[in-house]
């Protein structure tokens, strides 16, 4: 696998550079600023997407607020998604809070819906999305059409870097590319 994810980081072409995601997080810093500073927010990350993004997107966000994790996944290092699966929920209750979900794509949403609607569920005032990148498609499901946060829009091309993966892979890729062929 290992010369798999070798070859596809060789032949992939970048759609963002690392400056530009940086500035596409500097962007989202100022617009969740702007809405939620006031609020006493939870920030939950989406693992494992979320980890390069929310590591990046905290340290810019200059007010009080908590910081949990959920880990819930469609793709479990496949090329294509199936079924929601929890691997972990929330440690801090969510009753009555504004929570902030935070990952790295916004693709088809049925992810980001499950996690919403389940923080609903849960008793959250309010339940916001923030993702670094939306992928520009028609195949959205009802009920999320796009986060209430995005830092880039994407070709529908198979991304990777800066926290979305190929095949559990090139996480850790210094910008946003697209596999060839795709």
């Amino acid at each position: 696998m290992i010369e798999e994810a070798r070859r596809v980081q060789a032949e992939a072409r970048c759609i963002y550079t690392e400056q530009e995601v940086e500035a596409a997080l500097d962007r989202m810093a100022a617009a969740i600023t702007a809405e939620l500073a006031d609020s006493n927010p939870l920030v939950l990350g989406v693992m494992t997407g979320a980890l390069v993004v929310a590591g990046k997107l905290l340290p810019r966000l200059h007010f009080p607020l908590q910081v949990d994790y959920l880990h819930a996944s469609r793709y479990r290092g496949k090329l294509s998604g199936a079924d929601l699966q929890w691997k972990a929920y929330p440690s801090i209750a969510l009753k009555s809070r504004t929570v902030l979900i935070v990952d790295d794509i916004l693709d088809e949403g049925e992810t980001l819906l499950g996690i919403r609607d389940y923080c609903l569920q849960q008793g959250a005032a309010r339940a916001l999305c923030a993702v670094l990148v939306d992928k520009n498609h028609n195949r959205r499901v009802a009920g999320l059409t796009r986060a209430e946060f995005t830092g880039l829009d994407a070709p529908d091309s198979y991304l990777f870097g800066y926290g979305m993966d190929y095949k559990d892979y090139l996480r850790n890729a210094p910008g946003i590319y697209a596999v060839a062929g795709t």
